[in-house]
């Protein structure tokens, strides 16, 4: 997966496959799409009703002969064609037929650190059949780095972590180049059932998955403040009635249920620092961990992580499109390689 600079400045487009988002960069145009990885398939005529945030809204809200698919899971294509429908309607007819016309198109697409080669092939495959004739792929922990401003060229160390919602993945960069890294199978939803599974258990309430976000949102004080209301009220159904109930949850409850995932992504960082040279540790204790991803704000992630880690944990700007955007600046040329001047005999 080493792509240079000049082979991804002559790329048209880039895809940011997420398990639960889809982004497209389109070079001179900017990000173009930005949502849900998600279709509603008509499963008597195979007919796709609807694409990304329509879609999203039918989950669990659909007939029997209406299903909601994620072509997409922990970052690797699991159906190509359903993928590859996915991703024309996201585009649109006129942006496609804008990308025809150039020849010999290219595109870029980022792919998890540590991808074996059949999800590798899968996304390649996925992108071929939107008539790309080449495709580049880029390791997320190198575009993340980019999207958010990191100066992964220099001979420094850089630290970050892209919080997604099937894995997270940690990785120190320095002079363009993953020193140590390490994926760790849990993400945003891994959070999410230790909640829904809490309630389940603690108040006999059924968590619809549209409620999950409300309560992330109490749970961070609406990110404002470190620590969130003391209870939330939250709607459900009932387990043993089936009824429709509202309950107040304790928030700190909460917060105590979803630390047993969140305690893995720990140990992956240490893991990863334990693999890497003195200086660069050193370099580290200054600049911190910087977080990206879609998941990178949930509630009280960031200050578990200085507490345990005792460095400096920093949120991006725009966390969730910082891949893209990585992308997009290589594809833009706006990333300079580093220059080495050889020695004077």
């Amino acid at each position: 997966m080493t792509v240079s600079l000049e082979q991804l400045r002559r790329c048209h487009f880039a895809v940011d496959l997420g398990a639960a988002r889809t982004r497209v960069y389109v070079k001179g145009a900017g990000l173009v799409v930005d949502q849900p990885s998600a279709a509603a398939v008509n499963t008597r005529t195979g007919a796709l009703i609807a694409v990304g945030e329509f879609a999203e809204q039918m989950t669990g809200r659909t007939p029997d002969y209406i299903k909601v698919v994620r072509p997409v899971s922990g970052g690797t294509v699991v159906d190509i064609e359903m993928a590859q429908r996915m991703l024309r309607h996201l585009l649109g007819d006129k942006m496609r037929r804008m990308l025809r016309r150039k020849p010999r198109l290219r595109a870029a697409a980022c792919a998890p650190h540590g991808a074996d080669p059949l999800a590798q092939r899968a996304t390649v495959e996925t992108l071929v059949g939107l008539g790309a004739r080449r495709v580049e792929l880029v390791d997320t922990l190198i575009a993340a780095a980019v999207g958010c401003g990191l100066p992964v060229e220099r001979p420094e160390a850089t630290m970050v972590m892209v919080c997604g919602a099937a894995a997270t993945q940690v990785a120190v960069l320095s002079l363009g180049s993953i020193v140590a890294a390490e994926r760790i199978p849990v993400g945003g939803e891994a959070v999410d059932h230790a909640i829904v599974q809490h309630l389940r258990h603690a108040h006999e309430l059924v968590l619809p998955t549209q409620s999950v976000r409300p309560l992330h949102l109490a749970l961070s004080g609406n990110g404002l403040t470190p620590h969130g209301p003391a209870s939330a009220e939250i709607h459900g159904r009932d387990v043993v009635t089936g009824l429709a109930r509202s309950v107040r949850v304790d928030t700190a409850a909460v917060r105590n249920a979803i630390q047993t995932p969140l305690t893995a992504v720990l140990d992956g960082i240490g893991k990863v620092l334990r693999n890497c040279p003195p200086d660069l540790v050193a370099d580290l204790a200054d600049r911190g961990i910087v977080m990206v991803g879609g998941s990178a704000l949930l509630p009280g992630l960031d200050q578990m992580l200085r507490r345990a880690t005792r460095m400096p944990v920093y949120i991006a700007e725009r966390p969730d499109v910082c891949a893209a955007q990585g992308l997009g600046a290589m594809l833009e040329g706006r990333i300079e390689p580093l220059r080495l001047h050889p020695l004077a005999a």
